[in-house]
């Protein structure tokens, strides 16, 4: 029997490109599909680096539905399906929503229609995100997976949120050929052990231990800190922190889960927080960061950022239970990970 074929959409993304890596550790052979829209080529080199394996690639739009269908045409074995394709910044949704919708949804649109169409379904893990939650009520941190969706605070988080509804119409219009995951990021930071990827923002970055790793290599000025007046301990917005390489393992359960006879419970539309467990503010990373690498990291107060919620932290138990999975990498090698990563792609 040959490996079962999986396609990673937006697979040359910071996710995607670590997930990739697990999945060809785990056996499985995998299918890259990225438009390049914020990765660049050189990601497949690294992968190729990691694996000592050239990754089967197809440049496509996963928002222009004739491309999905001629994949789907030349990939007639593909199992199952990691769903990373979307735009990711949450300013930037703010000031071009159109451009989140159009993309987000439409990726979204195009894989299921061409899995539903197909005689034995699939399986589909969704990149999702705790923005869904919105800001959470104080009862409801650390948050769980029965915590009240709120209003989404940005475009972003709302395709997130509609995207999920899309996903589990669609898995209970299939009458079982299709079965989803919805993997609920909190904030994913940190590079791969090797160094040949990792997170590599285009512009200025949007989120924090990338602007803090290019600061620490003088790229930027100084860190800007959004915000120091919230209501946290430290007067910064507190997040959940998780490992890139942690997070990418779990969506290698997350497909054992969905084609184990054994596992599961029977539901064909699953959802599943993946953090830490604990909430670091602002200020906290930049101390650590300091700390576990001893590079100094100048920074200023700015006014608070449209869209960004106060603070949120999940409570992992759900997938630490049920998919055997737990992120435990300790924060100071995180932060040594972004660190390597940065220096090698600055030739520091």
């Amino acid at each position: 029997m040959g490996k079962r074929q999986v396609l990673v959409t937006g697979g040359a993304g910071y996710i995607g490109a670590h997930t990739a890596v697990e999945l060809h550790a785990a056996g499985y052979e995998v299918i890259i599909a990225d438009n390049f829209s914020n990765s660049s080529p050189g990601v497949l080199e690294g992968i190729e680096r990691i694996t000592g394996v050239k990754p089967v690639f197809h440049r496509i739009d996963c928002a222009d539905r004739s491309q999905m269908v001629t994949l789907f045409k030349e990939y007639p074995g593909i199992e199952a399906v990691i769903h990373f394709a979307a735009f990711k910044s949450v300013g930037e949704s703010v000031l071009n929503p159109l451009a989140y919708y159009r993309n987000n949804l439409l990726s979204m649109i195009n894989l299921l229609g061409e899995m539903s169409v197909r005689e034995r379904g699939g399986c589909i893990v969704f990149s999702s995100s705790c923005t869904v939650y919105g800001q959470p009520a104080p009862e409801h941190l650390p948050v769980s997976e029965e915590a009240p969706l709120q209003v989404a605070a940005s475009p972003y988080g709302r395709t997130k949120q509609i995207c999920e509804d899309i996903l589990s119409d669609t898995v209970k219009a299939s009458e079982g050929k299709l079965k989803a995951i919805s993997l609920r990021y909190f904030n994913p930071v940190g590079a791969h052990p090797s160094a040949y990827i990792g997170e590599l923002p285009g512009g200025v970055p949007q989120n924090l231990l990338p602007f803090v790793t290019q600061t620490a290599a003088g790229l930027r000025e100084c860190l800007n800190i959004f915000g120091s007046d919230y209501n946290t301990p430290d007067g910064t917005c507190i997040r959940d922190y998780i490992y890139v390489c942690d997070l990418a393992k779990a969506h290698i359960k997350a497909l054992e889960r969905m084609t184990s006879v054994a596992s599961g419970t029977g539901e064909n539309m699953e959802y599943f927080n993946l953090g830490t467990g604990k909430g670091l503010s602002v200020m906290e990373v930049v101390k650590g960061f300091v700390a576990a690498t001893g590079v100094d990291v100048p920074y200023k107060i700015t006014g608070r950022r449209a869209g960004d919620v106060e603070q949120v932290w999940a409570d992992p138990s759900k997938a630490n239970r049920e998919l055997g999975w737990r992120a435990d990498t300790p924060m100071d090698q995180v932060y040594r990970s972004a660190w390597e990563w940065e220096k090698r792609i600055r030739n520091l």
